[in-house]
Order: structure tokens, then C-alpha cells, then sequence
């Protein structure tokens, strides 16, 4: 089925990079690039970065630097997209000055030898009005610093303001089965129309929908979904319910919860009126980026029962925690 981006094709199933970098201890380099390596090998050449995943000196950036200086005839194959403007404290900036630092901080940081195929700032500046910042992200785009602009966790209606601007290559958002917020408020519905490919992030739950998360002790110590409502233990023993279920699914399939809740997202796409979606999930190991880049078939059965569990299942707590659920865009003009 596949997606063009800038005249390149693009697998069904993209690559998130914030787990190689953004996490307790750090991964050697050379395990981050098995990684990187497996997800082009399986077709998931369609990757997802971030200016803050991790610190200035190892983050999704300097990550790439590193492995185009090892592997310069991937170059190429990558089609990258970068989220940034996020300052101190993790306060979105995105003014045209705080667009034009984190945009030049981030070319600096790939350098000559990776390009940044589209941008986003990380969430939207409730300081700035959107048409500022597109406005902003073209004269980026016009200077050849980014070759398109993208949108991250923002509403319909911002999502139809920002394209009347410029045009929006795509709009990363979360959706799994653990979250199916963006076919309920209207941001499907606006990219669907406006013909603009949404990138799934987080569509394994965070790890929940894996199966390998039972309780809060399965998640590491000064990992940051320690800190997250769902995985709290009396929320996480009712959020276990929905995860039991796709568990059951992947048996009767035989494949695992992580594929059956991959191409859940993936099979969106074919629904009417919805926009093509392409699920980015995150691993570390070659292992498990095989594993999330098998296709597999759900059949219109296989959907019906999905949504019939999603139909009685709600998810208890928030997405995130209460500084992360006011930085999200709700606006509705």
C-alpha cells in the first residue's frame, strides 16, 4: 500500500527513535544502529526524531550523524521527521525566533551528512497563533533547512488553520487501541479531508499492549511511564483488560499482541473516510523492530471484534500527567 513523501516511498509501518536515546541508561551507539539498520532492512524507512530525546550530546540527531558517518549509503533511505521548539522545562517555543533556533540547532546537530525531510514543533504554542508558526516553518523551508512541515498533538481546528497557511505533510498524533482519541475529536476526520497522513505514535500503548507490562515493577526504574496515570497499579489493573483481549487475539492469529495492535492502526487506513495512517512504534533491539514490522491481516471479523471491545472499554487515567495533559492542544477555533 506504502505512501509517497516528497517523491520517496515510505513503508506501511514507520520507525520512532526516542527509545534509543531517551531513556535511563545509555545505549551504545553501536546497538542503536543494529536497530536503525533493522528497521530499514524490514521497510520501515519512515522515522521519527526529536531535538530533546535525550541530551544535547545523544539525542535522535546526533544519533543520525553518527550513523550516516558509519553507513553514509543510508543517507538516502531514511525519510526523517524531527519534532523540536521545546525549551526549558519542556515549554514549547513556537515563536519565528524559537522555530529558527530549534530548526538551525537541529540541522547543526545531523549535519552535512542527513537532511531533515519534515518538522514539527512538539506541541502547539497556546503563546503564538498557529498561522505565525507555519508562516515561521515555511521561511524554513523556503531557506532549505527543511524540506516540508508537520504538525505534533494538535486539534482539528488548528490542524485546518495551519493548512490554509502552507501545506502540512503530517500530523503525528497518538492512536492505538489504548488510545482512540483522534477518531473520536475530529482530527481524523480534518486529515482525512484535507488529505494529510497521520503518524501513530505510541501504537503499542507505551509497551502496555505488548503484553509485557502486568505492573508497575515491569517498567524500569527512572523510566517516565513510571510516572504516567495508566500504569499506576489500581488504573493499570483495569486497563489490563483490554490488553487480556488483544492477548486472546494474537493466539487464535498466531502472531503477537504488539502485531495485532500495529496493524490495528495500520488497518484505519482502509476504513472510509480516513486518512492514511502509518503506525511508528519504537524498539531497541533488532528483534523486536522485526517483530512490529510484520504485516498482518485482520479481517473486516477481526476489526468487528476489536470495536466491540473497544465499544464497553474505556481507559482509566489520562494520557499523561497533569503537565503534560495542559501542554495539548484542545482548541476548537
Amino acid at each position: 500500500m506504502g505512501h509517497t513523501i516528497q517523491g520517496k516511498q515510505v513503508g506501511n509501518i514507520g520507525y520512532g527513535l526516542m527509545g534509543l536515546t531517551w531513556r535511563p541508561n545509555k545505549l551504545p551507539d553501536e546497538e542503536c544502529f543494529k536497530a536503525i539498520k533493522a528497521a530499514l532492512e524490514s521497510g520501515c524507512n519512515y522515522m521519527n526524531g526529536g531535538e530533546f530525546y535525550g541530551p544535547p550530546d545523544n539525542n535522535s540527531l546526533t544519533l543520525l550523524n553518527k550513523y550516516y558517518e558509519k553507513y553514509p549509503e543510508d543517507k538516502g533511505r531514511i525519510v526523517l521527521n524531527i519534532k523540536g521548539c521545546v525549551g526549558e522545562n519542556f515549554v514549547t517555543n513556537a515563536s519565528p525566533a524559537g522555530v529558527k533556533a530549534s530548526v538551525e540547532n537541529c540541522v547543526r546537530m545531523i549535519g552535512g551528512k542527513g537532511r531533515i525531510n519534515q518538522f514539527e514543533p512538539a506541541r502547539k504554542d497556546k503563546n503564538v497563533d498557529i498561522e505565525t508558526t507555519i508562516a515561521a516553518l515555511k521561511e524554513q523551508v523556503d531557506a532549505g533547512n527543511i524540506r516540508g512541515i508537520s504538525l505534533s498533538e494538535v486539534s482539528a481546528a488548528t490542524i485546518r488553520r495551519a493548512a490554509k497557511v502552507a501545506k502540512v505533510e503530517s500530523v503525528e498524533v497518538e492512536l492505538s487501541l489504548w488510545c482512540t482519541e483522534p477518531l473520536e475529536n475530529g482530527v481524523a476526520k480534518a486529515c482525512a479531508e484535507l488529505d494529510i497522513p497521520i503518524l501513530a505514535y505510541s501504537p503499542l500503548g507505551r509497551g502496555a499492549l505488548t503484553g509485557k507490562i502486568k505492573s508497575l515493577d515491569d517498567i524500569p526504574e527512572g523510566d517516565f511511564r513510571r510516572m504516567l496515570p495508566r500504569f499506576q497499579p489500581e488504573m493499570l489493573k483495569h486497563n489490563l483488560e483490554l490488553v487480556n483481549h488483544v492477548e486472546a487475539m494474537a493466539a487464535k492469529k498466531g502472531c503477537t499482541p504488539a502485531q495485532i495492535a500495529i496493524n490495528w492502526v495500520l488497518a484505519l487506513s482502509r476504513r472510509p473516510g480516513m486518512p492514511k495512517i502509518i503506525p511508528i512504534p519504537g524498539a531497541s533491539s533488532p528483534e523486536r523492530v522485526r517483530e512490529n514490522a510484520v504485516e498482518i491481516e485482520l479481517t473486516e471479523e477481526d476489526m468487528a471484534e476489536l470495536d466491540g471491545i473497544l465499544s464497553k472499554f474505556r481507559p482509566m487515567g489520562t494520557r499523561y500527567h497533569a503537565h503534560g495533559m495542559e501542554a495539548l492542544d484542545t482548541s476548537t477555533e
